[in-house]
Order: structure tokens, then sequence, then C-alpha cells
């Protein structure tokens, strides 16, 4: 891709998060939508801790002692209990773990990893997407930081084929 082109794309973009081209929104991407942005369907599961200092703490130390590398977590009080979020970039390597340290995992759920250059309005347009095919987002986690920024998503579970192909999610 030219920078002319990609110029275009950016300019092209922009424009239709302020909403002068609403109607380009509205509609699924496409490859060649910004193609700085990737989506990626994810494994996730969780674990439930008590919800006292240290516990994430505990958790993440012993996962990264064996090897497992997360993509993306997220921990919040539920319950009167901790629930930990983890994404790993492996299954497989999480759920052997899991075991060896004995933390009890839930099901594997699945989400979705959207990653890209940081700019204004960064995830207007996935968003967009999602909402003019009624497909509600039920959870998100989003950071920014060098240029660039990841969110982590969720999506109802009769939705999640839906929204991979919607996005392009691999």
């Amino acid at each position: 891709m030219t920078r002319a082109t990609l110029r275009d794309k950016v300019s092209a973009a922009s424009a239709a998060m302020r909403g002068t081209q609403s109607r380009r929104c509205n509609r699924a991407l496409t490859k060649e939508d910004d193609m700085s942005d990737r989506v990626r369907k994810v494994d996730y599961f969780y674990v439930m801790v008590p919800n006292t200092a240290g516990q994430a703490a505990k958790v993440l130390a012993a996962l990264a002692g064996q090897g497992v590398n997360l993509l993306a977590f997220s921990g919040f009080p539920s319950g009167g209990k901790g629930q930990l979020d983890l994404v790993p970039e492996k299954s497989a390597t999480l759920r052997r773990a899991a075991k060896k340290l004995k933390l009890k995992l839930s099901k594997k759920k699945s989400g979705f990893l959207l990653q890209g250059a940081d700019r204004v309005g960064a995830m207007t347009r996935t968003l967009n997407t999602l909402a003019a095919a009624k497909i509600n987002v039920t959870a998100m986690d989003a950071v920014a930081g060098g240029g660039k920024f990841a969110a982590i998503f969720w999506v109802k579970p009769k939705k999640v084929a839906k929204t991979a192909r919607l996005l392009h999610a691999r």
C-alpha cells in the first residue's frame, strides 16, 4: 500500500469517525479497511480468587513461572470474590499450568482482541460495525501507549461467529 493510499484511508476513517460518512461506518469491515487494525478471536478462561490484596499477583506470578504467556488479563470483583479473566497465547499451556497449580479454571469461552495504531476514535469503526449488526458488546477493556492500542472485548456466545465474520477475525 502506498503512503498516499494509506493517507487517503486514514482521512476517510477520520471523517467517518466524525460522522460525515456514517453510512460507510455502518457496514462490515473489509480486509482493505485500516490495515493497521487486527482483530483476533481468542480463548479465555476465568478463575475465582478471594477478593483480597495480592491474589491476582500470586496467580499471575505462578502462571508466569509455568511459562504461560497472557495476551490479555482483566480482574474485577464478582459476588464477593475476585474474577481473573485470563486470555492465553496458548490455551493448552494455561490448562496444564492451572492443573499443576490446582487453579479451578472455567470452561473455555471466546472473546476478541483488537490491536492497531493509536489514533483518535481508534475503536469507533469496530464498535459501529457491531452496532449496525445489532451485536452488543458485553464488556471491553482497552489500553493505549507507545503509539498503539489494544482492546479485549466480549459478545454473547451466540454472536461470536457473526462477530468473527464481520470483523474478519483470524
